[in-house]
């Protein structure tokens, strides 16, 4: 079942990608609840995280790990949330979250409105951290 992140991963469509490997790619959410909210998806169409094969699950958390340290380098934050709740986008995906305090990971909070050239800079700055 195609969605939007399958879009995505094939190029049809534009991301602020930060990080990609053979199995996985992360890119911004462009409705952030905070500045550097980054998505981390499996190549692999699956709709359920808990339904992905044991292997890929794995190296998708740690791919994710990878990223998070990353966003931690260049967005000021106290600790990236990790959350995971699929009802969006039926492709499994986990939200890193950069936040301050535990209502910045509440999703019922007004999103981000960033312009285009905002969501660049902050990619860019995710993707060059080491």
């Amino acid at each position: 079942m195609a969605t939007i992140f399958s879009k995505i991963i094939h190029r049809e469509i534009p991301a602020h990608i930060v990080a990609e490997n053979e199995d996985a790619l992360a890119f911004l959410d462009i409705r952030p609840l905070t500045k550097g909210h980054t998505l981390v998806i499996p190549k692999k169409e699956v709709d359920y995280l808990f339904d992905l094969e044991d292997e890929i699950y794995t190296r998708l958390h740690l791919f994710a790990k990878e990223v998070a340290i990353k966003i931690k380098k260049v967005i000021p934050c106290e600790r990236i949330s990790v959350a995971v709740i699929g009802l969006e986008v039926p492709h499994a995906h986990i939200h890193l979250i950069p936040i301050n305090s535990m209502s910045d990971a509440n999703f019922g909070n007004p999103k981000l409105k960033l312009s285009d050239e905002e969501l660049k800079k902050i990619a860019e700055k995710i993707r060059s951290a080491s």
